[in-house]
């Protein structure tokens, strides 16, 4: 499966904004974009004239980053989106909110999408008690996502429960700590989505 290999913290210098995607470091002072708060690159001090499509095209990339998706299957998120009916801007954030790997992270089970996206690769979770190791499978609402009981051991997992509680957990999920398990109570709505995007942006990008 292809993944971004690069590294994480350029991506945040990219676009001029924290996107915690390397969990704790993020809060750290030595988080680089606190350090070198401009774009990578020999160019990256340069000023850069803001147009219409590089508006458009940074907050695509930035959703993109957010979530760790390539741009392919972001694409594809894109045009299932538009097939639903409602507005596409909020079925897209919707239908990323709904990954598994992002109700992992949600729920506070790890530190990082990233990590989240690993964890759910090696098979540590059961969704409606089937195992399930693919980290864009889509929740719906009623799923009940649990960490397997073999695995509640591990260091990840042990610093969960005992951190339990300190991330705020969106509306449409329910965490019970001591059992590790997150009860999706309904698919989430754009007042519970706080991803920093213009998802419009991102429609009109496509819409081209």
């Amino acid at each position: 499966m292809a993944r971004y290999t690069g590294a994480d913290c350029k991506l945040c210098r990219r676009e001029k904004m924290k996107l915690f995607l390397k969990g704790a470091k993020c809060e750290s002072p030595k988080c680089p974009i606190e350090i070198r708060p401009f774009p990578p690159g020999e160019h990256g001090r340069g000023r850069i004239k803001d147009s219409e499509y590089l508006l458009q095209l940074r907050e695509k990339q930035k959703a993109r980053r957010v979530y760790g998706i390539l741009e392919q299957q972001f694409r594809n998120y894109y045009e299932e989106a538009n097939r639903r009916s409602g507005r596409t801007g909020e079925n897209l954030l919707r239908i990323l909110e709904s990954r598994l790997d992002n109700v992992v992270y949600r729920a506070g089970f790890s530190k990082s999408r990233d990590m989240a996206r690993q964890l759910v690769r090696h098979g540590h979770f059961l969704v409606n008690g089937k195992k399930v190791d693919i980290p864009s499978y889509q929740v719906s609402e009623n799923d009940i996502v649990e960490v397997r009981s073999k695995s509640w051991e591990l260091t990840p997992f042990v610093v969960a429960r005992a951190e339990a509680g300190e991330r705020q957990v969106p509306g449409w999920l329910e965490v019970i700590p001591d059992r590790m398990r997150v009860l999706v109570h309904s698919l989430p709505v754009r007042q519970h989505i706080d991803t920093p995007v213009q998802e419009h942006l991102i429609v009109e990008f496509y819409s081209k």
